[in-house]
């Protein structure tokens, strides 16, 4: 019982732990709230990161359609149906390219990954500090597809492959 004595209502111990719980729900809340940002209905965060060639990439109100990948294996398989297609073809979509690089070393990004990235005919927003892409939604092993119009998000959708990737784009 003596484990349980600070725990009694009117007793500091008690008061303290209570402080604790609170502090840390409202600490926590803020987060919660970016992580649910982004459902149908909501404003997509004005942005701007610069992409493989170090050029500004911004999302505004003329975006109707994010791509976003935050792992290599989707990352490969965007990259493989972009390539293929026409140059223009993002700008045709009103659609931008993010991809979220921020876990890779920052050696291997810079002897490797940027200058495979800056062969590719099209524009890839890079997110090289994890804070700037955290609120995008995410699945392992896939794209986020996020549709906009007027600034505000219409759709969220996850393809896992090529074919599904052409055929959300509306693509070949």
């Amino acid at each position: 019982m003596r484990v349980l004595s600070h725990f009694r209502p009117g007793c500091r111990g008690f008061l303290h732990g209570l402080a604790v719980l609170l502090l840390g729900s409202t600490l926590l809340l803020p987060m919660l709230a970016n992580a649910a940002m982004l459902a149908p209905g909501a404003a997509f965060p004005a942005l701007t990161i610069d992409d493989q060639h170090g050029k500004p990439v911004r999302i505004d109100g003329e975006t109707q359609l994010v791509i976003f990948t935050a792992d290599m294996a989707a990352g490969d398989f965007v990259k493989e149906v972009l390539r293929a297609q026409a140059p223009g073809t993002l700008e045709q979509l009103h659609a931008i390219y993010l991809s979220d690089i921020s876990g890779m070393p920052s050696l291997i990004t810079r002897m490797v990954a940027l200058p495979k990235l800056r062969e590719l005919p099209f524009a890839v927003g890079l997110g090289r500090d994890a804070a700037q892409l955290s609120d995008l939604p995410r699945q392992s092993g896939a794209a986020s597809i996020v549709q906009l119009q007027g600034g505000k998000v219409t759709a969220i959708g996850y393809v896992r492959d090529a074919t599904q990737l052409r055929q959300a784009l509306g693509l070949r």
